[in-house]
């Protein structure tokens, strides 16, 4: 296997996997249909690219954006973190306090439509719909990103950042904080009616949500070295609700599974047989494009109806006890 191949698929496995887990947090511990999670992960990308990137004034000024910082590793990828918490605090007050859950998922939808018509139309604010380039990756100054040292070291401070998300995520799922979020998930009267305030709750994990979706972008950016408004459609959300839901909602490593199996695998599949001239050639172009949204449709409404809980199921604790 090519070393450059093996080295994208596991920075982009890892990247995915962070994403899955932050959502999962949402979406399968919490209840939280965020349909606009895409957004924090792409105003975690901009920020990133912003804190590493020089004044736009360089390379010519072929390119305007604010900010322009070019800090190092690894202050582009905590401020990518931040920015999606603090991204998280106005959205969650305006749509988690007051709106039914139904309600809160068709407002989140509305919210990534529209973050990304503003950024396409702000050209002189993020670069608009050409987006950022040359994005300095962590430690370019040191060691050159076109080696295949620098994507193996790369892997490396991406499973890093694996390492802490799922022990962040591990720990709130398996704290009496994560009971009370489950709690509120399924039953939010009976969760107001035993002492617990569902929009704190809520409002708190979308945060740290957030922050992890922000830290994906980060990641994600630092590698590829671009962002554009092309690059977080609201789609790029549906395959990451199919991979919580193939892989098992409110089980973190149901979302690791997840992760690697739509994510990663339906998109490399179908890249594979792009390259394929006997099949890519087959019908219009870009029938397998196009048909791999309609396969992963069809996986979400074949695990809905036939394996709800996913591939691997949240665990259910039972507690025995009381009087004799």
């Amino acid at each position: 296997m090519n070393t450059f191949y093996a080295a994208n698929l596991l920075i982009y496995a890892g990247i995915d996997i962070i994403a899955c887990l932050a959502l999962n947090l949402q979406f399968g511990v919490s209840g939280i249909v965020n349909f606009s999670f895409i957004v924090f992960q792409a105003v975690g990308a901009y920020a990133a690219a912003v804190l590493s990137l020089p004044p736009d004034t360089a390379n010519g000024g072929f390119q305007h954006y604010v900010g322009g910082l070019q800090l190092s590793f690894p202050f582009p990828w905590i401020g990518g973190a931040i920015a999606g918490g603090l991204l998280a605090i106005p959205v969650g007050f305006v749509v988690l306090r007051k709106l039914r859950s139904d309600y809160q998922a068709i407002a989140l939808l509305v919210l990534s439509v529209i973050a990304n018509t503003v950024i396409t139309n702000a050209d002189k604010f993020l670069g608009g719909a050409a987006g950022l380039a040359l994005v300095p990756p962590p430690f370019s100054d040191r060691i050159d990103p076109n080696s295949e040292g620098y994507q193996y070291f790369y892997v490396g401070i991406t499973a890093v950042a694996v390492v802490i998300a799922f022990a962040l995520v591990n720990r709130v799922v398996n704290s009496p904080y994560g009971r009370s979020l489950r709690a509120m998930r399924e039953r939010e009267d009976a969760a107001a009616a035993i002492g617990k305030d569902p929009v704190r709750l809520k409002m708190t994990i979308f945060i740290v949500g957030g922050v992890i979706a922000g830290l994906s972008g980060a990641i994600l950016v630092g590698f590829i070295q671009i962002w554009a408004p092309s690059v977080w459609l609201y789609p790029e959300t549906i395959i990451l609700f199919a991979a919580i839901i193939v892989g098992g909602r409110g089980n973190n490593i149901g979302a690791i599974l997840g992760a690697l199996l739509v994510p990663v695998g339906f998109e490399e599949v179908t890249r594979l047989l792009n390259n394929n001239p006997n099949i890519a050639n087959l019908g219009p172009p870009n029938l397998i494009s196009a048909l791999q949204w309609v396969a992963i449709g069809l996986l979400i409404l074949g695990f809905l109806w036939f394996r709800p809980q996913g591939v691997r199921p949240e665990p259910r604790r039972v507690f025995e006890g009381g009087p004799d």
